[in-house]
């Protein structure tokens, strides 16, 4: 059981069916996940192997630094300047995008920092940081002398200047994770040792006053794990490390629920295309698992987040050809593709299960990503068109001039009435769909798929399903060719293996798509205001 529901609030936050997912493993005890909010790829360190790694969808794990000076909790400023905690030296630092590094902390009252810890900007730039003395410790960072005699927590002003110290020096055993809630008045540190939140209310001079306990009995000597990282989300609600993996508590401090992690977790923070997707560094893995809700805005998600669509203007009855340039998607003029997501197709036990294509179909996750955008489409106002390959018994009517086509009929594979000519469990058609039925490799050959968007005034097509390098890229080769815009979720197709996905993405599609994310497409859709549809009709076949 993944999940631990203490309060009925906590089912708005996450769905208790969506797996935590292994991202990558094999590492020594990992921590400060940060995610780049216009590259888009996870940064987090290795500290007993003083190693610093980086994570994308397209090449997967990559070294970036060793050695790393046992680097722990890491963010960015506004201006995507990389901030860092350092165990081996004590400091804080500063890396700018083209390799410089300034050291912005190491000293207080003439003494060498214990070890900055974790570590959060405010927006008028000034920075706050926890000073645990792990990083005196052997395996987390170099053994040595401490040269402070407590723990602390400490605040850079915006303009530059040595650390202040911001709350008094023996409020904490052991400060570590922090985290400001949305509107920046309240500061959020827990204390690993006691296993506490405290808070503290902001003043407007950036000092902290009023400490109080939030939250307690984050320890437990039945499950491994103590309150470490910690972050906040956009509904003000507190995600904490602890035992048995997260914490998850309300503005008010009450417990809503826990997230179980099959792994101890040091550390968490939101990330990917939409900031939807819980990043969590867990001992030797990276951990993933999708939520309803993404963090409170950071200053640098704020500085670089991609500028909401504007409104749209009512279309006159003769209107310009879309473009690929210019807003990516406009709602009132876009339909979404589902096409061949069939048992047969992608699941496992379906004819062409041999093929590879259902465990390529399990790693794209293009059921459920595909499930997520077309939920978002048909909130937006964006019809949903489903094209299946059906055929009747014996294939009756399919030409055999293809090898695919023959193996269509040898596998008696797609056969109308049966299982594996059924949408795959999740992706069935939604009163206000379209069904569109085909014979053929592309959507368009022998379909009345153009008829339907030519009594819709709809040009641009938002294209997913199987196979990528068949069917999918061929629906966008023929759509460029009729003048249509394709925007191509890579992540909302599937094909046999990631060669042929990769090939087909790379060398085919980006010469006639726009090639992007199923929570791209999806973010665009909600910010968005789409002309409204008139009626609500049934679904048609």
């Amino acid at each position: 059981m993944s999940y631990r529901v203490m309060a009925p609030e906590f089912e708005a936050l996450i769905d208790r069916n969506e797996p935590v997912r292994s991202l990558a493993t094999g590492f020594k005890f990992t921590e400060g996940p940060i995610w780049h909010p216009t590259e888009h790829y996870l940064l987090f360190s290795d500290m007993p192997g003083d190693v610093r790694r980086r994570w994308d969808a397209d090449r997967g794990v990559q070294e970036v630094r060793r050695p790393a000076n046992k680097c722990n909790g890491m963010t960015y400023d506004a201006d995507l300047n990389l901030i860092v905690c350092e165990h081996a030296t004590s400091s804080l630092i500063r890396e700018t995008p083209d390799g410089g590094r300034e050291v912005l902390a190491s000293h207080f009252e003439g003494q060498e920092l214990n070890s900055p810890n974790d570590v959060c900007v405010r927006s008028d730039g000034s920075i706050y940081f926890s000073d645990p003395w792990y990083g005196r410790m052997p395996v987390y960072g170099v053994e040595r002398r401490r040269e402070l005699g407590w723990q602390g927590v400490f605040r850079l002003p915006p303009g530059g200047g040595g650390p202040q110290l911001v709350v008094p020096r023996y409020d904490f055993a052991m400060p570590n994770g922090l985290c400001f809630s949305p509107d920046e008045r309240l500061l959020y540190i827990n204390d690993s040792e006691r296993g506490v939140i405290r808070v503290y209310d902001v003043a407007p001079d950036g000092t902290l006053r009023r400490g109080r306990i939030f939250a307690d009995g984050l320890l437990s000597r039945q499950e491994p794990g103590i309150p470490d990282g910690m972050k906040c989300d956009e509904r003000g609600n507190i995600w904490c490390t602890g035992p048995g993996g997260i914490w998850v508590f309300a503005p008010t401090g009450t417990l809503l629920g826990r997230i179980a992690v099959p792994e101890v977790v040091g550390n968490l923070h939101w990330g990917g295309a939409d900031f939807r997707t819980l990043f969590l560094a867990a001992s030797t893995s990276v951990y993933t698992v999708r939520t309803r809700v993404g963090p409170h805005l950071e200053p640098f998600m704020r500085a670089h987040r991609a500028p909401a669509a504007k409104p749209v203007e009512p279309r006159p009855a003769a209107r310009p050809t879309a473009s690929i340039e210019g807003p990516l998607l406009d709602p009132s003029r876009a339909v979404l593709i589902i096409q061949d997501l069939q048992n047969d197709v992608i699941t496992e036990g379906g004819a062409f299960a041999s093929s590879g294509a259902p465990a390529h179909a399990a790693r794209q996750n293009i059921v459920e990503n595909v499930r997520r955008l077309a939920q978002a489409c048909r909130s937006a106002g964006v019809p949903v068109i489903h094209v299946w390959f059906v055929v009747e018994p014996g294939a009756a009517g399919l030409t055999l001039n293809a090898p695919i086509f023959q193996g269509i009929r040898s596998s008696a594979a797609l056969v109308r009435g049966s299982w594996g000519a059924a949408p795959a469990a999740g992706l069935e058609p939604k009163p206000g769909d379209f069904i569109v039925e085909k014979m053929r490799m592309s959507a368009w050959e022998g379909t009345r798929l153009e008829t339907i968007l030519k009594s819709l005034n709809r040009d641009t097509i938002i294209n997913t399903g199987a196979w990528t390098n068949m069917s999918v890229e061929h629906t966008a080769r023929v759509g460029a060719d009729k003048g249509y815009v394709v925007v191509m979720p890579q992540d909302g197709c599937s094909t046999i293996d990631d060669s042929w996905q990769k090939a087909s993405i790379d060398f085919a599609i980006r010469n006639v798509a726009k090639v992007t994310t199923c929570a791209a497409v999806e973010e665009l859709l909600r910010t968005a205001e789409p002309e409204q549809m008139a009626g609500s009709p049934a679904i048609r076949s």
